[in-house]
C-alpha cells in the first residue's frame, strides 16, 4: 500500500508535464503494476515516459475551436475592452441604479461588473429609485471576492473638502446646518463634513443659550482649515461684522459730545457696562454710571436693558466711544444745602474705607473724608477698620469744605470733649490709676487711662526685683495695671507712667538681707552658656556663673534643682546679684584643712613641752639616783610609744619631733 502511495504522489508530478491523458494512462499501468514491481521501477519508467512537444498548442481543443491568430486575438481584445470604462482607484465617477435591496445599492458604473453601496450611505436621499444618478468614490477595482468596492460617503466628503478649501482660499460664503451643541460652541455639518462653530463666533453680542440654534440652517465662513487632523473652524460672526463695519462708519461720522443716545446694555463687566448703539458699541465706565458709590454695574444695570446715554468722548480711528449715564443727571454738589458750613454736623453712611480713612456719603455723589486721626482722641488707633466699616451709619461734624473743588473734610472725635482739657487736674503727677494695656513694644507698654488718655510704662518701671527682657513676660494685652503717673506733658499728650513705684523699692531692704558671704537656699530657673538664673528668697533673682555651679562631686547644679548658694556680689544701683555654690564647698574644705593644721600644731608644742620637762630633770639628777634614772627612761619610752601612734605628716611639711633634747629645741624654735 505504501509503494501505491508513493507512486501516486510520482503520477501527480509527471501529469503537470504531460496533461490528463496521458497522465491517465501511466496511471493505470502504474496502479495495475504497483502491487508487482519496486518503486525503483516505477521512477524509472516515468522518467522514459515520452515529453509534450515544444510546440503543442494548448489553447486547441478536439474540435480545433478557439484557434485564432495573434492579429484576430489583438483585435477581439480591443473590441472587448471597448464596452467597459476605464476606471482607477480614488477616482469620483457617476453610477446608474439598477437595483436596491435591503443592505445595498447596485450601481453600473460601466464596468465588468457592477459595484455595491450600503444603503446606509444613501439616507440624506430617501426618495432614491432605480435609474437614478449618483457619484460614488472607487475604493478599489476588486476586492478579496472580485467585487469592485464603491463609497458615496467618501465621494460627498472629498467633494465637501474640495469645496471648503475653496470657500476658505476665495473668502466664500457656504450654508451648513447646525446638528448639536458641544462644550464651548456648535457642531455643523457642512455637505457631509463636521466644522467647529466657537460659541464667540455666533454673534457679536455674547450668547447665553446655545441651544436656541440647534437645527438650524446658517450662513458661515470658513475661518481654519487643519489638513492633519481633517478639523475646520467657522464663523457665523464675521458676516454680522462685515455689515456693520459700515453701520459703525455711518455712526462715527455723526457722534458729537453731549450728544444723547439709546442704547442696550449688550455686557456688564467688573470696571462697566458696553452698550450696543445699533451697529457699534460704547463703554459706560462704572464711575460714570452713578453719582454716588457703586461696587458693580449690576447694582444699577442689567443685560438687555434699554438706556439713554451722553457721548462724553471718541476716537475716529479706533472706533472707541465713551458713554456717560450720570451726566443725565445735575451734579448732587449743586443740590447740596446751602446752610452746611464748617462746623455743621451731618449723618451719612461709610461707603469706603482705607488705610488713611474713610469716606462718609451725606448724599449720592457728596462724600467727606473722614481721616484717622479725626476719628477718635484716642492715640492708639492705627488702623480706621478698627473703628468703622463699610455701611456704617455715624454722625461727623464738618471740619472744612470746599464747594468748587468739590471736597469736604470730617471729624467724629470732635463730638465729645477732648479729655486732655482736664488731664493737669485729674492726671497729676503721683495720682495712681487703673489702666488698660493696649500694646506692647520691645521698650515698654502702651495703656489707656480713659478714651483719649494713653500712657507709656517704661520696661525698667515694670518691676523691681524681676529682670524683664520683654513686657510680654509681665503682663497681656487687654489686662488691667495699677500704674502711678510719672511725668506729664499736655501740651504734646504725653504721659510717662510706672508700676513699680506703687511699692517702695525693695532693694533697700536686700542690701540687709543679701550680704557678701551670705548663704541663702535658690532654684535654678535657666540655664545658659554664661551661667544660670537662680531664684532667691523674696521674689529676687540671682546670676550664678558657669564655673560657680560645679557640686563637691564634680557634677553642676541644673535647671529646677535646689541648692544652697553664697552671695559674692551685691549692686544695688544695677540690681545685680552674683552668687555661688562652688564657694560654700570650696572654703569648708580650706576651713577644715586649716582646723587640722592648728590641732596638729598644739599637739606637737604640746609634746615639746614634755621632753623639756624630763630633759630639765635630767640635769637636777646624778648619776647615782636610779630612782629618777628608772623614771627618765619610763617618760622617754612613753614618748617614743606616743610619737609612733600619730599619723604622718602631710606632704611638705616636718615630722613630728622625736622626744629627745635636741629635736625638742628645734621643734619649739620652729
Amino acid at each position: 500500500m505504501a509503494k501505491k502511495q508513493e507512486a501516486e504522489k510520482e503520477l501527480k508530478a509527471k501529469e503537470a508535464e504531460l496533461g490528463t491523458v496521458t497522465a491517465t494512462a501511466e496511471k493505470e499501468t502504474i496502479e495495475s503494476e504497483a502491487d508487482s514491481i519496486s518503486i525503483e521501477e516505477i521512477k524509472s519508467k516515468i522518467a522514459a515516459a515520452p515529453t509534450p512537444d515544444q510546440d503543442f498548442d494548448w489553447d486547441a481543443d478536439d474540435k480545433k475551436f478557439g484557434n485564432y491568430s495573434d492579429s484576430d486575438r489583438e483585435e477581439l481584445e480591443k473590441l472587448y475592452d471597448g464596452t467597459f470604462s476605464s476606471i482607477t482607484k480614488g477616482e469620483i465617477i457617476s453610477g446608474i441604479v439598477v437595483n436596491i435591496n435591503n443592505k445595498d445599492v447596485v450601481l453600473n458604473i460601466g464596468f465588468k461588473s457592477d459595484g455595491l453601496v450600503s444603503v446606509s450611505e444613501f439616507r440624506d436621499t430617501p426618495d432614491l429609485k432605480v435609474g437614478d444618478t449618483v457619484e460614488v468614490f472607487v475604493e478599489s477595482q476588486e476586492d478579496a471576492n472580485g467585487q469592485l468596492v464603491l463609497s458615496r460617503k467618501r465621494a460627498k466628503t472629498q467633494k465637501s473638502w474640495e469645496r471648503i478649501n475653496s470657500a476658505l482660499d476665495n473668502d466664500e460664503i457656504i450654508t451648513g446646518f447646525v446638528k448639536s451643541r458641544t462644550k464651548g460652541g456648535l457642531i455643523v455639518d457642512i455637505m457631509g463634513v463636521e466644522a467647529f462653530l466657537p460659541g464667540s463666533q455666533i454673534d457679536i453680542k455674547p450668547i447665553r443659550d446655545y441651544d436656541i440654534y440647534v437645527g438650524k440652517t446658517m450662513e458661515f465662513k470658513v475661518v481654519k482649515i487643519n489638513h492633519e487632523f481633517k478639523n475646520v473652524v467657522v464663523s457665523h460672526k464675521v458676516l454680522i461684522e462685515d455689515d456693520l463695519e459700515n453701520q459703525k462708519t455711518e455712526i462715527v461720522a455723526k457722534l458729537e459730545k453731549g450728544q444723547v443716545l439709546e442704547g442696550t446694555v449688550k455686557n456688564i463687566t467688573d470696571f462697566g457696562v458696553f452698550i450696543d448703539l445699533g451697529g457699534v458699541d460704547g463703554l459706560l465706565h462704572i464711575t460714570d454710571i452713578s453719582w454716588g458709590r457703586i461696587e458693580h454695574p449690576r447694582e444699577v444695570l442689567a443685560l438687555d436693558q434699554k438706556i439713554n446715554v451722553v457721548v462724553l468722548d471718541f476716537d475716529d480711528e479706533k472706533k472707541r466711544i465713551a458713554l456717560g449715564l450720570k451726566q443725565l443727571t445735575p451734579h448732587p454738589w449743586q443740590s447740596l444745602d446751602e446752610n452746611l458750613q464748617i462746623g455743621s454736623k451731618v449723618k451719612g453712611k461709610i461707603v469706603t474705607v482705607a488705610d488713611y480713612g474713610a469716606f462718609l456719603e451725606i448724599i449720592p455723589g457728596v462724600e467727606g473724608l473722614i481721616h484717622v486721626s479725626e476719628m477718635s482722641w484716642s492715640q492708639n488707633l492705627r488702623n480706621p477698620q478698627e473703628f468703622l466699616k463699610v455701611g456704617d451709619e455715624v454722625e461727623a461734624q464738618v471740619l472744612t469744605l470746599d464747594r468748587d473743588d468739590r471736597k469736604m473734610s470730617l471729624g467724629i472725635k470732635q463730638l465729645t470733649p477732648d479729655p486732655w482739657q482736664n488731664a493737669g487736674e485729674k492726671y497729676a503727677i503721683g495720682t495712681t490709676h487703673l489702666a488698660a494695656v493696649k500694646n506692647m513694644t520691645n521698650f515698654g507698654v502702651f495703656v489707656e487711662l480713659e478714651d483719649g488718655i494713653d500712657g507709656l510704662i517704661h520696661i525698667s518701671d515694670l518691676s523691681w526685683s524681676k529682670k524683664v527682657n520683654h513686657p510680654n513676660e509681665f503682663t497681656k494685652v487687654g489686662e488691667k495695671l495699677d500704674v502711678v503717673v510719672l511725668e506729664l506733658d499736655i501740651d504734646n499728650r504725653k504721659l510717662s507712667l510706672g508700676h513699680k513705684q506703687l511699692e517702695e523699692n525693695p532693694w533697700d531692704t536686700f542690701e540687709s538681707i543679701f550680704t557678701i558671704d551670705s548663704i541663702h537656699e535658690g532654684t535654678v530657673i535657666k540655664v545658659t552658656d554664661k551661667g544660670a538664673i537662680v531664684a532667691l528668697p523674696y521674689g529676687v533673682e540671682g546670676f550664678c556663673p558657669t564655673k560657680h555651679l560645679v557640686r563637691e562631686d564634680g557634677k553642676s547644679v541644673k535647671a529646677e534643682e535646689t541648692a544652697e548658694f553664697k552671695i559674692i556680689e551685691f549692686n544695688k544701683e544695677n540690681k545685680r546679684i552674683v552668687i555661688s555654690h562652688s564657694r560654700i564647698w570650696e572654703e569648708a574644705r580650706a576651713d577644715a584643712r586649716v582646723q587640722e593644721f592648728e590641732n596638729r600644731k598644739k599637739e606637737a608644742k604640746s609634746a615639746n613641752s614634755a621632753v623639756k620637762k624630763v630633759k630639765e630633770s635630767v640635769e637636777k639628777s646624778t648619776l647615782g639616783d636610779l630612782s629618777v634614772l628608772a623614771q627618765l627612761k619610763e617618760q622617754m619610752e612613753g614618748a617614743e610609744s606616743k610619737a609612733a601612734k600619730k599619723p604622718a605628716a602631710p606632704a611638705g611639711k616636718k615630722a613630728e619631733p622625736e622626744a629627745e633634747a635636741p629635736a625638742a629645741e628645734e621643734t619649739e624654735e620652729v
